[in-house]
């Protein structure tokens, strides 16, 4: 036994960004499989959101991203160690997220 906590898992960050953000699109991928071998695998879950929400509207890159780890907040110390965010306004989801 490490005495680490269990790493987060995509289904825990679903539900928290659903509950505080409201998406019309969320969609949230693991990554870690593809980083294992590295320092940062050990510290962590590697996570890609890919989110449009109207909470974002009005808001550049560098705001929508703050909502997101805001929102994230008491995840982040648990164990998610790289997040990839892919924030988008409805408006601007017409080619859908990446």
């Amino acid at each position: 036994m490490t005495g680490r906590p269990e790493a987060v898992r995509a289904a825990e960050v679903d539900a928290v960004l659903r509950r505080v953000l409201a998406p019309t699109v969320l969609h949230v991928r693991d990554d870690s499989a593809a980083h294992a071998g590295h320092a940062g695998a050990r510290e962590g879950s590697h996570l890609h959101v890919a989110i449009v929400s109207p909470r974002f509207t009005g808001l550049g890159r560098l705001a929508r991203h703050r909502l997101v780890y805001d929102a994230l907040r008491e995840l982040i110390p648990r164990g998610i160690h790289a997040l990839a965010i892919d924030a988008r306004t409805p408006a601007e989801a017409g080619s859908g997220p990446t």
